[in-house]
């Protein structure tokens, strides 16, 4: 337990927790990349079927994870799994990497709040123009404002889980419901033809088949992105500790989670593309192709809606990542990982003040660089999500047959076993779309050159205070 012998409090309902998982799936990039990636990657119908195939491998996986948090309903996840399956360096390998996939999306989402008031408030924030980074202009208000919201989800975050799961679970409803709207207005507007939605498999209308090479290979790029556009569902098991209901619950809130982030990511491309009848130009010609869409179809009301939509996807993603992380930093303290100061605990609060003042820190960095060069950390983020769900998967498999060995299993658990040996060929083919080069999700060379100097700092780090070193 925590050294000044203070315990979580056990104030996340279900709603909360749910909150939390889609909150994280669901962020800026749900209504950004259908006109920048998915939709001229693969088409409307190609998007749509790797989105499901990413859900479905989820699901997957979210067996695993749900098994093991009955055995071990700790903060940290993963790292616990790990530990108690292959040892302490694997927890820290593990750890490691899966915090740079949440931490990471902490500064992206506050940058999206300034390409938000671009693209909704006519640019209030872009004044006092400092520099550029890789192409991306670096203004003053954009950045005060990125730290001024993060100050306060961290001051929210440190006052307790209570009411900062309240907050999350408003603005999770909020974005649902708006997104509700401009989907069934899409569907009713005079503008929308099915006709709209092709071609179908990708930007040529040359490409008619699912089975072509080009159809394929879209549709296997955006599944390779499926550990990032889904990274979000496993940070339940971060807040296990602070459940105040049956763990038995955390299957149905996973699968929930990740369906409701499948239906917003499909949804966005198809009323992207509903809106003219040659989608391929009309992404070309819109920086941002789902709020032209919406305004097509929807007018300056649909604008408004949109502005919900995308600030409480924001919102609720730099609040989720941020409990995520601060729990996860918690564990690997109180694991012996990392410095002890990270597993105290606010004395009134019960929560790790100290882990999400580090977040905090390291956060209000990003703003500075862009989000541009934040990118290439989120791309490389994929890779620490994807190792999170091999470890949890793998451990599954190797927990099942160690219990039923000892006597402790009842039960063979023959479906579930073979899910998780699933789960983990799936998480490992994951990981060799990014970064084999050539394969279709593969990494770009600055987000190899960062998972390089991340990999370099972790050895480094752990070699000299490491346990498991």
């Amino acid at each position: 337990m925590s050294s000044d012998k203070t315990r979580f409090k056990r104030d996340l309902s279900p709603m909360s927790v749910w909150a939390l998982a889609f909150g994280c799936i669901v962020g800026w990039g749900a209504f950004m990349m259908p006109g920048t990636t998915f939709l001229p990657t693969a088409g409307t119908l190609g998007t749509t079927i790797a989105m499901v195939i990413g859900a479905l491998i989820m699901v997957v996986i979210a067996f695993s994870y749900s098994y093991m948090v009955s055995l071990h309903p700790k903060a940290g996840g993963e790292i616990n799994f790990a530990r108690e399956c292959f040892g302490d360096k694997h927890a820290c390998f593990c750890g490691w990497f899966l915090a740079l996939a949440y931490l990471a999306n902490v500064p992206m989402n506050c940058t999206a709040l300034g390409l938000m008031t671009r693209k909704l408030f006519f640019g209030v924030f872009q004044f006092g123009k400092l520099y550029q980074v890789a192409g991306y202009d670096i203004w003053l208000g954009e950045v005060l404002l990125s730290i001024v919201v993060l100050v306060i989800v961290s001051w929210l975050s440190i006052r307790g889980i209570k009411k900062s799961g309240l907050v999350q679970s408003i603005m999770a409803i909020s974005l649902a419901t708006a997104f509700l709207v401009i989907t069934i207005s899409a569907l009713f507007s005079p503008i929308t033809h099915w006709s709209n939605l092709v071609p179908l498999w990708g930007p040529s209308t040359h490409c008619t088949s699912l089975f072509s090479k080009q159809a394929m290979s879209g549709i296997l790029a955006i599944v390779a992105v499926a550990p990032w556009a889904y990274v979000g569902f496993e940070t339940i098991p971060q807040a296990a500790e602070e459940f105040n209901f049956s763990i038995g619950k955390v299957n149905l809130i996973m699968i929930v989670a990740i369906a409701f982030g499948c239906v917003v990511y499909s949804c966005n491309n198809l009323v992207t593309a509903a809106a003219s009848p040659e989608w391929t130009e009309f992404v070309k010609q819109h920086d941002w192709a789902v709020g032209a869409a919406v305004e097509a179809l929807m007018g300056k009301a649909g604008l408004v809606v949109l502005g919900i939509a995308v600030a409480s996807a924001i919102l609720t993603g730099i609040l989720g990542f941020l409990t995520a992380t601060s729990r996860l930093l918690y564990s690997m303290a109180r694991d012996g990982y990392i410095p002890a100061m990270f597993a105290k605990l606010h004395p009134a609060h019960g929560t790790p003040a100290n882990a999400i003042l580090f977040c905090l820190v390291f956060s209000v960095v990003g703003p500075w660089f862009g989000r541009t060069a934040l990118g290439w950390f989120v791309d490389m983020a994929a890779i620490g999500g994807a190792i999170g769900f091999g470890y949890a998967a793998w451990s599954c498999f190797v927990t099942i047959r160690r219990r039923r060995s000892q006597g402790l299993e009842a039960q063979p658990r023959t479906a579930l076993r073979c899910l998780a040996v699933l789960g983990t060929i799936l998480s490992l083919g994951f990981i060799a779309l990014l970064l084999i080069p050539g394969m279709p999700g593969c990494l770009n060379k600055q987000a190899y050159m960062m998972l390089g100097i991340w990999s370099l700092i972790g050895i480094v780090f752990f070699a000299l205070h490491g346990k498991g070193a």
